[in-house]
């Protein structure tokens, strides 16, 4: 069972894509990192895996829930 599941999550301020399509699985006991620079849209990833912010896009799970339907 993945921990962290996602599919074509995607996250968008007006024009601007913060998170476009992120499809990702992330395993039990796996350990996983997001790198990149300023603007890359790590804050805005975690912030959708803990449903702080509502996608526009896309769907997740986090430990087999949905991050919206069962947050």
């Amino acid at each position: 069972m993945d921990t962290i599941r996602t599919e074509r999550l995607t996250k968008t301020f007006g024009e601007l894509a913060a998170v476009s399509a992120l499809t990702l699985s992330v395993a039990e006991g796996e350990i996983f990192g997001l790198v990149g620079p300023d603007g890359a849209g790590k804050t805005t990833t975690m912030r959708l895996l803990t449903a702080i912010m509502e996608p526009s896009g896309g769907d997740a799970w986090v430990t087999g829930r949905h991050v919206i339907r069962q947050s």
